[in-house]
């Protein structure tokens, strides 16, 4: 078992503000940190930093103190970044579980203006309470390996100019999202933004590498308009091509309409998420996965690693 040491126990009482050593804090589920800012019902209850990473990057002449780069927890001897979303943390009393490597930084802090470069936005790691307890400055940290039968994430990505403004209903997006969870996946995000292939790249970044998210799947901007750009920011951010997804789901829908020909989506592979681009309307988005939901659980399952690649028939030696 990996173990390693809590050096600080940080919280802010006020968003805004620098967190600061308490020593001791109660957690929950669903909550986060009493006492702290940042406590909701969401996937960044609490922040993890490795008090090695910051013992060098103090040793460059940062000299900054524990808390000062938002995280709640210092911890000697764990590389959080090297751990799988999905890790757990036995800690105290306590039981987190990691959601999310690394954040995006909107706005550069004085750490980054004074050394031109932050820790926290690619060394620091989120979690979730999953299980209500006390944290202590000196407390051992247990990490505990994700259990390859959990449940598959997923993610709905719908994209509309209209929907983003909200001056039209998305129906897309939640048909996916029912029938996502029908099959069993464990939905962590949905949401609806423009045709703006910036916007879809930084998103689909953030879940495959930071959130890890097994399957990412999109609805809309996937025809000849000059808007459809979808299936160019996907390529753009993929690092293999998983082309029998798509092709698919056009060979299925052609059972259905000849236009589904003019359907220009693409199924990818970032890093070990899968990332399949659905047409827009409510019917088309259900019909596609009912069409490929079964053989994807088995290709899910060769990129998270928890079952084997083995041709049809092949016999054991």
């Amino acid at each position: 078992m990996l173990t390693g040491i809590v050096k600080a126990v940080c919280i802010s009482e006020k968003k805004g503000t620098e967190k600061h050593n308490v020593g001791h804090v109660h957690v929950r589920p669903n909550h986060g940190i009493d006492g702290d800012a940042h406590a909701g019902s969401w996937h960044r209850q609490i922040s993890l930093l490795s008090y090695d990473k910051v013992k060098a990057f103090n040793e460059r002449g940062a000299g900054v103190g524990h808390g000062a780069f938002g995280e709640n927890l210092v911890v000697e001897g764990i590389d959080f970044k090297s751990l799988p979303v999905g890790s757990r943390f036995a800690v105290g009393s306590a039981e987190l579980e990691m959601t999310q490597i690394g954040k995006e930084c909107h706005s550069h802090c004085a750490i980054y203006k004074r050394m031109g470069e932050c820790i926290m936005p690619h060394e620091g790691v989120f979690a979730e309470v999953v299980k209500e307890g006390d944290i202590w400055e000196g407390d051992e940290l247990t990490v505990i390996p994700p259990d390859p039968a959990r449940p598959f994430t997923a993610a709905v990505i719908t994209l509309s100019d209209k929907g983003a403004k909200g001056e039209r209903e998305d129906k897309s997006g939640p048909a996916a999202v029912r029938i996502l969870e029908k099959a069993g996946y464990e939905v962590e995000e949905a949401l609806i933004l423009p045709d703006e292939p910036e916007i879809l790249k930084t998103q689909l970044k953030r879940l495959a590498d930071g959130r890890q998210i097994d399957l990412v799947v999109t609805s809309g901007g996937t025809g000849f308009s000059m808007r459809d750009r979808t299936p160019e920011a996907t390529m753009a951010v993929a690092d293999r091509n998983a082309p029998g997804i798509a092709e698919y789901i056009r060979y299925r829908s052609m059972e259905v309409t000849n236009r589904a020909v003019l359907s220009r989506g693409v199924s990818v592979i970032r890093g070990r998420t899968l990332i399949v681009n659905l047409p827009g309307s409510p019917k088309a988005v259900e019909e596609s996965l009912d069409f490929i939901l079964e053989p994807l659980a088995h290709g899910l399952g060769i990129l998270r690693g928890s079952v084997s690649e083995c041709g049809r028939g092949q016999e054991k030696k």
